[in-house]
């Protein structure tokens, strides 16, 4: 493993604690309801009857668990309930109008922005509070047109969006489509040839889709004097610092690679 540290990108980090091997130990504790006994040979505060019923107890086979299913989700929540699936997919339809996906582009070129996210929106202050209150989501894009997050507000009971904010150089967390786009971008940039030697010294194998990994990853935003002058506009770009996992293997570390979504190009931070 040294041989891949010195050879490629500088080092890879055990993902897991290490197991120890050995021989549990067992400890005699004495617990509180059994510390005395009576006279009579049974427990503090038990009756001889008691005793027997416990011990005949003891003596019978006891009955497996049963897990019980979850409860099947409704198709609608009531007042402050997480949203449900119906709604999540609901709210996502009503928030993306014609208009919205026609001009906008998602973090792999195609039409349409990028979806980050489906969340129950907050109740207006005054509004009708409880199980009265209407259902209203907050959907969150990235238009990667313009690097712009825009957030459509959907009364759910209504069908309609009744709020639409946009912003630029607000960068919300990561979503796993856009994880995924920066990982093939690395991989087709020569930039990416030292995780690809590293994944193929641990594998065996060759690394050629992004699926062969396990993708953490957080916005990058410039720095004075951090990086070099291709990543000066991460913050208003969106931009990826990526913590590939290899597959029941260890955490690779690409912690000084960068790449630039909006521009679509990968760079190395200065060191």
């Amino acid at each position: 493993m040294r041989n891949i540290v010195h050879r490629h990108l500088g080092k890879m980090v055990a993902g897991t604690a290490i197991a120890v091997a050995g021989t549990a130990v067992m400890v005699a504790v004495t617990l509180p309801g059994t510390a005395g006994a009576d006279d009579s040979g049974t427990r503090t505060g038990r009756s001889a009857a008691q005793e027997a019923g416990a011990a005949g107890a003891a003596g019978r086979a006891v009955a497996p668990g049963v897990v019980e299913e979850a409860p099947a989700e409704g198709r609608k929540g009531e007042g402050s309930d997480p949203l449900t699936d119906d709604e999540v997919e609901r709210a996502g339809k009503i928030a993306l109008s014609r208009q919205l996906f026609g001009s906008s582009e998602s973090v792999d070129g195609e039409r349409g922005p990028q979806r980050l996210g489906v969340d129950l929106a907050e109740p207006e202050a005054d509004g009708a509070a409880g199980t009265d209150a209407p259902r209203r989501a907050d959907v969150t894009f990235y238009d990667y047109r313009d690097d712009t997050l825009v957030t459509r507000t959907v009364d759910l009971g209504t069908g309609k969006v009744v709020h639409t904010d946009t912003q630029h150089g607000v960068q919300p967390p990561l979503s796993r489509a856009e994880k995924a786009e920066a990982a093939g971008l690395l991989l087709a940039d020569p930039l990416g040839s030292g995780l690809k030697a590293d994944y193929e010294d641990a594998t065996g194998k060759a690394l050629t889709s992004p699926d062969q990994l396990q993708l953490s990853g957080a916005v990058y935003r410039a720095a004075p004097g951090a990086q070099p002058a291709a990543l000066d506009q991460c913050g208003e770009h969106r931009c990826v610092r990526l913590f590939p996992k290899i597959k029941n293997g260890p955490w690779v570390d690409a912690r000084s690679l960068v790449i630039d979504l909006s521009a679509r190009k990968v760079a190395r931070l200065d060191r």
